[in-house]
């Protein structure tokens, strides 16, 4: 099967808002199937890097679900069931959940955290396949203009 070529003239007036959302799907679907592979999902591994203190944690102090979700709200998306999430982990001895409703960390979960991040090397390398390093960082930059020409904030 070929692909046709779509001329720049004709790709310069198509609408950014179509194509992010195109690829943002198609990234996610791409990530989640290559963590899907190897045993966990993307919530499960956002929780252990929000719970640990080698992360995203400032403390390593247990949190809630609803504190989770929280500090989460900028990425999660709205069909990930984070209890359902937790709850795999608690099966597997990731986390610890205390009297106060808070999950911890395990020794294993950290264990845990750090083997499973050594998988995304991979997924950005497939991902990132026929990229070059100043191609994909104008992309960024544009992107963040737009962010920015539409009234949003960059991080």
């Amino acid at each position: 099967m070929t692909t046709q070529q779509t001329p720049d003239t004709e790709l310069a007036g198509q609408p950014a808002a179509y194509w992010t959302g195109v690829a943002y799907e198609a990234l996610i679907a791409y990530t989640r199937a290559q963590q899907a592979a190897k045993g966990y999902t993307q919530p499960q591994f956002w929780l252990l890097r929000n719970l640990s203190v080698n992360d995203i944690s400032p403390d390593g102090e247990g949190m809630t679900l609803p504190e989770l979700r929280e500090a989460m709200s900028s990425y999660i998306r709205p069909e990930d069931d984070l209890a359902a999430e937790a709850q795999g982990l608690l099966e597997r001895g990731w986390l610890t959940r205390d009297a106060e409703d808070r999950l911890w960390l395990t020794p294993e979960g950290e264990q845990a955290r750090v083997d499973l991040a050594r998988n995304a090397p991979a997924i950005r390398a497939a991902l990132h396949e026929g990229i070059d390093d100043a191609d994909y960082v104008t992309t960024v930059k544009v992107l963040q203009r737009l962010i920015r020409n539409a009234g949003g904030t960059v991080a």
